[in-house]
């Protein structure tokens, strides 16, 4: 059987026995009229005031954003925005670039994330985590976190949050608080969310938002400076918006996370040798930091002791920015590598992601197909693949006529799950 697996702006495509297990989302058609369907929702919100009410002429808007990684459809939901808030002045307008710990895009991203009249007409900023300046501090959580937030967000009379719901590999799920930390927090509050002990907890995994550590510590550290209105949305792989959820950026969002944990979420009966995956591809796919998350959909369904073949394009590296790459070379192999981030005392920016990784190399082995070469690929601890079908013959070969075999053509566009082990989704 063929399938292909998303690879930057195309696709691999693979031999697989015909018995191979194919776990994909249920590809649900866009809307009818996407933005008639977000008039209706910003005008009859989930828990608020229609947005139009609830900004003034006077007031200060922060519109914020998700950065280029994520494929959230700000080129949309933007001027859609701004055309409800048009009774505000633009010099009253700034559009919050939500970053994270990321690099700042460039004006080239930026027009295409949310269109060049927006970027010409508006101020656009992305945020900086580790600028001081501009950043509030507002508190601490019952967990003893810092909360740190922009402060163009915080100032502003009117806070909207926007992005795109999916599941999320310790969060439960992307989009609603999450737009805001670690969107446009500060890098201590970044790196108390990403601790070792709550990334490691059991809880704080794909669709579980009740009892998730990641996800209550993030709604704490937002309570400070909560949005006004959120604006979320689910998409398919064609970017088409399939349902849209606005209002309360609690209510709102947990509308939308029941929505998607029944399309995005499918259950298997019993895990596999070999589990090949993607990371839904560019933009998910641009480094190997993110594509972690393919992997870690794929470590749900593959047996102790199996493999994991991943396809990433990895065209902007492990990336070169932030310290993942430099913690991966901190220790040999991924135990090690484990042992010293659980380490007391250990903190170091982006340890989080290595952490997940090599919880996953501990359970499994990953062959990863990318655009790294093989030196970079077997410092990071994967083992390096040029060819897809070659890589999953020679795993075929080495586990034997019955093995078992799941793919994940569209990475963690579909969270997959053991019978026995299905997640609390609310």
């Amino acid at each position: 059987m063929r399938v292909t697996l998303a690879y930057g702006e195309g696709r691999l495509p693979v031999t697989v026995p015909d018995d191979a297990v194919v776990v994909e989302p249920r590809d649900l058609p866009g809307l009818d009229d996407e933005r008639a369907a977000f008039r209706r929702a910003v005008r009859a919100p989930r828990g608020a005031r229609p947005l139009r009410e609830i900004v003034r002429a006077d007031d200060t808007v922060a519109i914020v954003i998700a950065d280029v990684t994520r494929p959230s459809p700000s080129e949309r939901l933007v001027p859609w925005i701004l055309e409800e808030c048009a009774h505000v002045p633009k010099e009253r307008v700034v559009i919050v670039n939500g970053t994270g710990s990321h690099r700042a895009n460039t004006e080239d991203e930026l027009v295409a994330m949310v269109g060049r009249d927006v970027v010409e007409r508006y101020a656009i900023v992305n945020h900086d985590a580790f600028d001081p300046a501009s950043l509030v501090r507002l508190g601490t959580t019952s967990r003893g976190g810092p909360a740190w937030l922009n402060r163009r967000y915080v100032d502003a009379s009117a806070r909207i949050v926007t992005g795109f719901i999916e599941p999320h590999f310790f969060a439960g799920f992307s989009g609603g608080a999450k737009g805001v930390a670690p969107g446009v927090a500060g890098i201590e509050t970044i790196m108390h969310l990403h601790g070792a002990k709550m990334i490691g907890d059991p809880a704080a995994t794909w669709g579980r938002l009740r009892g998730n550590p990641v996800q209550e510590e993030l709604r704490e550290v937002v309570a400070f400076a909560p949005p006004h209105f959120l604006v979320n949305v689910a998409i398919n792989r064609a970017r088409a918006i399939t349902g849209l959820w606005a209002g309360h950026y609690l209510e709102a969002f947990e509308e939308g996370c029941a929505f998607v944990a029944e399309s995005a979420m499918a259950k298997v009966d019993e895990p596999f040798d070999v589990v090949l995956t993607s990371n839904s591809g560019y933009p998910l796919d641009q480094n190997l930091y993110q594509a972690v998350k393919g992997m870690s959909a794929a470590a749900r369904i593959v047996r102790k002791g199996g493999a994991i073949v991943a396809a990433a394009e990895c065209r902007d590296g492990l990336p070169s920015h932030g310290r993942f790459k430099d913690i991966l070379a901190m220790r040999a192999s991924a135990g090690d590598l484990l042992r010293m981030i659980e380490a007391p005392g250990f903190s170091l920016f982006d340890q989080w992601e290595a952490q997940t990784l090599a919880i996953i190399l501990q359970h499994a082995e990953v062959h990863l197909r990318s655009s790294l070469a093989d030196d970079v690929a077997r410092a990071s601890h994967v083992v390096p693949s040029r060819d897809v079908d070659e890589t999953v013959r020679a795993l075929l070969a080495r586990f034997g006529p019955r093995a078992r075999v799941g793919v994940l053509p569209e990475g963690p566009q579909t969270i997959p799950y053991l019978r026995a082990a299905r997640t609390d989704g609310a």
